[in-house]
């Protein structure tokens, strides 16, 4: 499929808007809810980990939220409706995990100065081409084993929640089966509703403890220093291309569509840029928080799923302009809550995942490898399991096409 020549949304024609309005539903809105809150909700804790350990003041981590939510929210929108076609992107969550550790000592403006290297090296492998070339080497099959075994940890913590709280996970998942059967399009907005009114009702969700302020961001100058550079800024680079980007495009592509590589890796690596100075670590392509956009759950036509993908860019706008009283609100959920929710909106696409990865006879055995490499915890030479799956399904593809040969 060849890429259109610009990664800039184009101004609306007025045709376009009424396809726009045309296209939207209630279903793809609660998707694209539905994204933003598992964006939010399960790792907003690592980026306030991450600040702690720069010891840097409340403002700052605001400004960090605020250039986090206002990048993903304009690149989300804008490469969704550019392309048609639902492509969410996100913070970098393992690089956040990465700061937590590699931030103590490190002054603040070199920890930008290494975000603003690691953005510049994303642009350079967009330029470069080689992630296009990757992608085009990697069977459907295994593309689907990799997201199934993302996927299989979230839906698993549905049943894990009730060894703490039996109720809420068991009347969630109630709901969500009858919802299936006669609102399959609503599902998934229903239980978060359902989940919002029995925390309500049981004391467990205090939104008076959370005021509301818009978050005002502050430009922090950039220090280049060497050390600080090689030792944040490549590895918040690698980690994010191998962990966040990927496997974002693999999910893209197992859902039937072909994204524009470059595009995606050129339009976030400026935005990360743009970003960096207000203290934004990273942003790429989504993963898990993509997935609820991505299935017929969204809705039956991929060709109208795009629009689940605006309403979560115009969810990140929204909630990015909070900043961290968004980041507060979030924590207020139950945890409980947010896990059932996840995992929930997860269970559709991991099984058209295992579908496709598993119905492919040629490539059964590099897809079993895959699946159960990433579904577990392995980590190496710090790079999580969804790369190190992909890897050795790909080998098992290569000595099956060298045996043949």
């Amino acid at each position: 499929m060849t890429e259109p020549s610009s990664t800039l949304a184009e101004p609306a024609t007025p045709r376009e808007k009424r396809q726009l309005a045309n296209d939207l539903h209630a279903s793809t809105v609660a998707a694209g809810l539905v994204s933003v809150l598992i964006g939010y909700a399960s790792s907003a804790a690592i980026i306030f980990q991450a600040a702690q350990a720069a010891a840097i003041p409340p403002s700052q981590i605001g400004s960090w939220m605020w250039a986090l939510g206002i990048g993903m929210g304009l690149t989300t929108l804008g490469l969704s409706w550019r392309y048609r076609m639902p492509l969410l992107t996100a913070w970098s969550t393992p690089g956040a995990a990465l700061l937590v550790t590699q931030l103590p000592g490190v002054a603040f403006d070199q920890a930008v100065g290494a975000f603003i290297v690691a953005s510049v090296c994303m642009l350079l492998v967009a330029a470069s081409g080689v992630v296009t070339r990757i992608m085009a080497i990697v069977p459907a099959a295994l593309a689907s084993a990799m997201l199934a075994g993302i996927l299989l940890p979230f839906v698993l913590d549905i049943f894990a929640t009730v060894r703490v709280d039996p109720w809420m996970p068991l009347l969630l998942l109630s709901v969500w089966i009858l919802c299936r059967r006669w609102l399959p399009r609503l599902a998934i907005i229903t239980v978060l509703m359902a989940g919002i009114a029995i925390s309500l009702a049981r004391g467990d969700f205090q939104v008076a403890q959370v005021s509301l302020m818009l978050t005002r961001p502050e430009w922090v100058s950039p220090a280049f220093d060497l050390a600080t550079c090689l030792g944040i800024g490549v590895p918040l680079f690698a980690v994010a291309l191998t962990t966040q980007h990927l496997p974002g495009l693999a999910m893209v592509r197992s859902a039937g569509y072909s994204p524009p590589v470059g595009a995606c890796l050129g339009t976030t690596g400026l935005a990360s840029l743009l970003m960096a100075p207000f203290a934004g670590h990273g942003i790429n392509m989504a993963a898990i928080s993509a997935a609820p956009c991505l299935g017929e759950e969204a809705h039956l036509d991929p060709h109208r799923r795009y629009t689940a993908g605006v309403a979560a860019g115009i969810g990140y706008l929204v909630l990015g302009t909070l900043g961290a009283t968004v980041a507060a609100l979030f924590a207020a959920l139950p945890e409980g809550l947010i896990a059932v929710v996840a995992g929930l909106a997860l269970m559709a696409t991991l099984g058209g995942a295992m579908t496709t990865a598993f119905s492919d006879a040629r490539h059964l055995d590099a897809a079993l490898v895959t699946f159960a490499v990433t579904a577990s915890p392995l980590t190496l030479a710090g790079i999580g399991s969804a790369f190190w799956g992909l890897i050795a399904g790909l080998v098992i593809v290569a000595l099956g096409a060298w045996r043949r040969a």
